[in-house]
């Protein structure tokens, strides 16, 4: 599927990319570095002290070498993201002292400051300095997060450094030791963004909201992707591959521990978008054949700040088919895949018990678990060629999901560990809108996998309980596409979903359906062990108590039972404060909400879980309430209106 599904991101990138190429360049409004000065022209302005911090107000102090007859301007810059420049919110100061009260912050914040000096024309900051605001214990000091969803008019490679969450696709994410969290990705952008600009994007964040963009941690295909693969032609009597053409996708990091050491290994995968008879790139003519395998290789660093020092390790495992040479194709609408396990998308996942293991596969029969080699990352067991009977190509894995057939949706799997149980993530369905999650269970790294209703993950049509589900609520117009998910948690068992989300076909624009925004959002644990994915994006909310008095009230309601290719849509439901259901899809029933939980009991069986978050539909943002639940096949999705 990943290289239909490159075919499907060309078509709307080519025209996302001649909508910006036929437009007017927009100016860069980023200041850019003029030539480093000779040291007698350097500006000193010192590192800012940050003093009597409350939840609203601080103050700054610093102080520069110039004369205050040679600067024109002074004061200090602000803002929640690092190192802040003119544009963000500024303090200005006169007079001797460099000294500043910043006033009108939110309490339970980390803000950056710097100091700054306008000197001949010049302006030179500061280093960044970061302080935290305390809580004043309400909403009222909340500030929701402020950048756009629609970042096309950012989208260019220029525009790198405001992106945040913008080209975000197929993203794992890990929490490093020096508390950054680090997303890596597919190479798919809007407009093709990411072309010539190398593989397997970086970002990072220290608050899951603000994300500094990092580049490429891969510059080229490794040499041993086509010697390898022209190896395995060779030996089948097949022409070498000349002119290849690469397709870079779905990475899994992890850090984990290596002979003492902490080290970060990032797996990935490259297809070759080349026909197997003939070699040639699947862009000329068909010659009845599938297209050839894919590779999942790894690399590696001891330090993921720094994306140049990602070492490659290479070859870890490939496509492999039980159908030994049979790889004809009778046409390009034949999908009875010639591929058993298709070396794409890889997860990750160290057992308590010391185990590694490597979970991947997309779309060509399932999803398949193979043990690796804790020292070199690569497979415990030989591997034989990748073609042969189903016993000859055992060592590529065990099948532990599948919807059943040689074609089938399912892709992208996630693998965590948690409180005894295994959960198997993945995403279903082709990307650009029907994409959604389902979750399985199991108590053994390699199965057997069991959904919410106790059925096996093997051959099943339906696994519940649904994710995440394309979706709209009132204002705005929704989300689709949401799914291949990262899953990771903070130490301290709050954990989150990551993935990306697009804009509906009708979105409005150029190609909105080829926007691609990474999404962050809070999972909530069922009482039985089930991850809930909250309906809005993470914003950082004070999860301060709730009380049954804030449930009351008008709610927007989302009934996610699943349909293809269908944004779901809210309808008003309405929480009595006399304990009954009043309107919507529960009238009738009644309610009560225990506050120890954080759960609304509904008459009709159902038990909700309530939290507070942020209504990024809102005009502008700011704190609502948000449920999730569960039912027979379906979840449900709200949000308070207030």
């Amino acid at each position: 599927m990943k290289h239909t599904r490159k075919i499907i991101n060309a078509i709307a990138a080519a025209v996302a990319l001649m909508a910006v190429s036929c437009g007017k360049p927009e100016p860069d409004p980023t200041p850019q570095p003029g030539p480093d000065p000779s040291p007698q022209d350097k500006v000193i302005v010192a590192k800012p002290t940050v003093s009597d911090i409350e939840s609203g107000s601080a103050t700054v102090k610093s102080s520069t070498e110039l004369n205050a007859s040679e600067i024109s301007m002074k004061g200090f810059v602000y803002s929640l993201q690092e190192n802040p420049t003119m544009s963000a919110s500024r303090k200005d100061v006169s007079g001797p002292d460099f000294t500043a009260v910043i006033d009108g912050l939110k309490g339970g914040q980390t803000y950056h400051v710097r100091a700054f000096v306008m000197a001949s024309g010049k302006t030179t900051y500061s280093e960044d300095v970061s302080f935290d605001t305390p809580k004043s214990g309400n909403l009222d000091d909340y500030a929701a997060p402020t950048q756009k969803d629609d970042y096309r008019s950012i989208a260019d490679w220029s525009k790198r450094g405001e992106w945040n969450l913008a080209n975000v696709h197929d993203p794992s994410v890990v929490l490093a030791d020096d508390g950054y969290y680090y997303m890596y990705q597919t190479d798919a952008s809007y407009g093709n963004a990411h072309d010539g600009h190398g593989h397997f994007h970086g970002r990072r964040s220290k608050d899951l909201i603000n994300w500094e963009y990092l580049g490429a941690t891969m510059q080229s295909a490794p040499s041993w992707l086509l010697d390898k693969c022209n190896e395995y032609r060779s030996t089948l009597g097949l022409p070498a591959i000349t002119e290849p053409q690469y397709g870079y996708w779905a990475p899994c990091v992890r850090k984990v521990k290596v002979g003492g050491q902490t080290i970060y290994r990032m797996y990935y995968s490259i297809i070759l978008d080349n026909y197997i008879g003939n070699g040639k790139p699947v862009s000329t003519a068909f010659d009845g054949t599938w297209t050839e395998r894919a590779f999942i290789g790894v690399m590696e660093t001891a330090n993921p700040a720094d994306n140049g020092s990602w070492e490659d390790k290479g070859f870890v495992i490939c496509s492999s088919s039980d159908l030994g040479k049979n790889w004809k194709r009778s046409s390009q609408s034949d999908w009875n895949g010639y591929f058993k396990f298709n070396a794409i998308d890889p997860s990750y996942i160290v057992t308590p018990e010391g185990e590694h293991w490597l979970i991947y596969g997309s779309w060509h029969s399932g999803i398949a678990a193979v043990e690796l080699d804790p020292q070199t990352g690569k497979t415990k067991a030989e591997l034989p060629v990748p073609w042969g009977s189903a016993s000859d190509i055992a060592p590529y894995g065990k099948l532990i999901e599948s919807r059943g057939g040689r074609w089938q949706g399912s892709e992208g799997p996630e693998i965590v560990y948690r409180n005894g149980f295994y959960y198997l993530y993945v995403a279903y369905d082709e990307l650009s809108v029907a994409y959604n999650t389902r979750v399985l269970r199991s108590e053994n790294v390699d199965g057997p996998y069991v959904d919410i209703n106790g059925s096996s993950a093997i051959d099943l049509g339906q696994a519940y309980p649904i994710v995440t589900h394309p979706y709209k609520f009132a204002n705005g117009n929704g989300w689709v596409g949401i799914s291949h998910c990262a899953v990771f948690d903070d130490g301290n068992d709050n954990w989150y979903y990551c993935s990306q989300a697009r804009f509906p076909e009708n979105g409005g624009g150029n190609a909105p359906n080829a926007v691609m925004l990474g999404h962050v959002r809070r999972i909530v644990w069922t009482e039985d062990g089930w991850p809930l994915v909250l309906p809005e994006r993470y914003g950082a909310v004070p999860q301060l108590e709730i009380s049954a008095d804030e449930i009351a009230g008008a709610w927007e309601h989302i009934d996610i039972s699943y349909a293809y290719r269908e944004q779901k849509v809210s309808s008003k439901m309405t929480f009595g404060a006399d304990g009954k259901i009043s309107d919507g899809p529960w009238k009738g029933s009644t309610w009560t909400f225990d506050p120890a939980k954080n759960t609304i009991k509904v008459s009709n069986g159902v038990t909700v879980y309530v939290s507070r978050e942020c209504d990024w539909e809102a005009s502008p943002r700011k704190a609502t309430l948000v449920y999730v639940a569960v039912g027979k096949n379906k979840t449900y999705w709200g949000k308070k209106s207030m």
